[in-house]
């Protein structure tokens, strides 16, 4: 059975990062086989309520592809998810953390991933 590397980044907005807030990987890089679940987690800090998290996936010399965000705090009922994710992928957030869900790991899993955490306008 093949194993899949999964490394697990951050990101986060520039704006954000002016106003203090920061975004850090919990498990830099992952692996499974495939068929198994893994979980991915970032931890953020900021002095805003209306926080959304998003998670993207990137592969070698390509754009990041969107998965999904999900809302913190006073956002917490808010999400959306992308149509390949649905199945496979979810996400919970806390008021200082976030997890990437992905069940049934498949080669095609194997990226780079991101974790991004964006302020509500």
């Amino acid at each position: 059975m093949e194993t899949c590397f999964i490394l697990s980044i951050w990101i986060f907005n520039l704006l954000g990062s002016a106003l203090g807030d920061s975004v850090q990987s919990n498990n830099p890089e992952v692996s499974g086989s495939a068929g198994v679940s893994v979980t991915l987690g970032c931890s953020y800090t900021t002095s805003d309520t209306r926080v959304y998290l998003y998670w993207y996936r990137q592969y070698p010399h390509q754009a990041p592809q969107y998965i999904l965000y999900r809302g913190a705090k006073s956002y917490r009922d808010l999400g959306d998810t992308a149509g390949f994710a649905e199945q496979r992928f979810s996400s919970q957030a806390t008021d200082s953390s976030t997890v990437l869900n992905i069940r049934a790991l498949e080669l095609a899993d194997c990226a780079v991933y991101l974790c991004a955490l964006q302020r509500a306008q």
